[in-house]
């Protein structure tokens, strides 16, 4: 509808250090990015364990969307053999 509009993104600190504060921010937020690594399972089983409790609780009804970084690493032949040798795998979109 050629209506401007106005994008402003906050990269919020994950350490649990900040655990009180990072929810200061969360007000009047219009929708939530929620990124995770696609070669880290404990970047993404915080989406479920850590992000989405979170953001329930102090924005709730607020959407998110997931985005998986890093997925240029799903080919890197280094990543791909240290992911090997814990018995592990990129994560996949079907996940």
């Amino acid at each position: 509808d050629s209506k401007p509009i106005s994008l402003g993104l906050w990269d919020t600190a994950g350490q649990e250090d900040y655990d009180r504060l990072r929810p200061l921010s969360y007000p009047q937020t219009d929708v939530f990015l929620i990124c995770f690594s696609v070669v880290s399972r404990a970047s993404f089983e915080n989406v479920k364990t850590k992000w989405l409790p979170e953001i329930r609780h102090h924005a709730p009804g607020v959407p998110f969307i997931l985005v998986g970084t890093k997925l240029d690493l799903r080919e890197d032949e280094e990543t791909l053999e240290k992911l090997r040798e814990k018995k592990m795998q990129p994560i996949t979109t079907e996940q």
